[in-house]
């Protein structure tokens, strides 16, 4: 009987077949991946940063809208004429002075008047040097406030403008990053925080490129990594705290930027 030459048996039929729809697996696995970065990537932003600028109008109309609460008598000020000081001198926060948790107090520390909702914005961040103007919220929560391109607000640290440790939180890649860009933060930088009030001004003088999730010290009352003894302060103040995510696309490790306040004037 004479063999057929050319055509392939069932064989190797169903190995070509086989290696077909692998392929096609393989090229469809990626094309998820792909969409699943660009949605990470750059729809997450779009959505975030678009929220974000909303929030800070809604909160310049309602500010503007509104008379201004007259600052209480006694209430804390930076050392210094007309306001202005390196922000170390002063009595540190009593705990319940730091506390500012809605449930239990009402209201954020520094933003007077009725509580927001926990995931309402109530002050603007602005830091010139990386172009950013960004809502802060009270807490970290990822949907309610960060995943939102919103700067949260620790809670039970100080409020903007009060004696002890102002410390916020964001991210550092996708939705809305807004603090991507923190470490090319230097000494000497303005950081402004402005709420119904009152414009506070900090300046950047101490950062902590690297430690760890788990390191409280750097916003404590008083400032001081836990892990890197020698970063941070030793006396009471009028501080800020910046912290993200380090290195890019990682959790693994934390950034740290610190502030002093610098001045503080009516809005």
């Amino acid at each position: 009987m004479r063999e057929r030459r050319g055509v392939p048996g069932r064989g190797a039929r169903l190995l070509a077949r086989g290696l077909w729809v692998s392929a096609e697996l393989v090229v469809t696995l990626g094309v998820v991946l792909l969409l699943l970065v660009a949605h990470q990537v750059w729809w997450t932003n779009r959505e975030a940063r678009a929220e974000a600028g909303h929030a800070v109008r809604e909160l310049r109309r309602g500010w503007d809208q509104a008379p201004a609460t007259p600052v209480a008598p006694g209430a804390p000020s930076p050392a210094g004429p007309a306001g202005e000081g390196a922000g170390s001198g002063g009595s540190p926060p009593s705990a319940d002075a730091a506390s500012d948790a809605p449930a239990a107090s009402g209201a954020p520390a520094g933003a007077p008047g009725p509580a927001p909702r926990w995931d309402q914005a109530y002050a603007v961040l602005r830091i010139p040097r990386i172009d950013l103007t960004a809502p802060v919220a009270e807490g970290i929560s990822k949907g309610g406030v960060l995943d939102r391109g919103y700067i949260g607000h620790y809670t039970r640290t100080a409020g903007a403008g009060q004696a002890g440790n102002f410390a916020l939180a964001g991210h550092r890649n996708t939705h809305g990053e807004p603090f991507r860009h923190i470490d090319r933060l230097r000494r000497g930088d303005r950081i402004t925080v402005e709420t119904r009030d009152a414009v506070h001004t900090y300046t950047v003088d101490r950062r902590l490129t690297r430690t760890a999730p788990s390191d409280s010290g750097v916003i404590a009352p008083v400032p001081r990594s836990n892990i890197t003894t020698s970063a941070g302060y030793s006396e009471p103040g009028y501080y800020l705290t910046l912290t993200t995510c380090t290195p890019e696309f990682s959790s693994r490790y934390r950034l740290i930027v610190w502030g002093q306040l610098t001045s503080m004037r009516p809005r």
